[in-house]
């Protein structure tokens, strides 16, 4: 079933193949910056981190930490599986109020580049 997604996806439209390759462009620089800025966490979150957790894990979870254990993965599977992306990101809004220091400016930058690439999806 998964090489039927993927050979939908080659069949299907150029636009979309390339959309999946910029959509990991920027959630492997999300990553990317997480690590630079020293908020990556190594060591996993407990299974009770995922219950429950709330709208961009506030309840359970750092915004840094729902980035790298739930968004991050999601995106991934998405790519891999070739499945359909949510018509729009809000990321950017939710982490421009929930992270905090001088560092965080590239990173609040390329969450905005992210959900951009949604927004123009849902354009004419």
């Amino acid at each position: 079933m998964r090489d039927s997604a993927l050979v939908m996806q080659s069949v299907g439209s150029g636009r979309m193949n390339s959309r999946y390759k910029q959509v990991e462009k920027q959630i492997n620089r999300i990553e990317e910056e997480l690590k630079r800025i020293g908020r990556w966490q190594f060591d996993p979150l407990p299974d009770t981190a995922f219950e429950n957790m709330g709208a961009f894990g506030s309840k359970t979870m750092v915004l840094e930490q729902w980035l790298q254990f739930v968004l991050i993965p999601n995106v991934r599977q998405i790519i891999e599986s070739g499945g359909a992306f949510p018509a729009k990101s809000e990321i950017a809004i939710f982490a421009v109020r929930n992270l905090d220091g001088d560092e965080v400016e590239t990173l609040l930058k390329l969450l905005s580049e992210f959900d951009g690439l949604f927004h123009q999806a849902t354009r004419p």
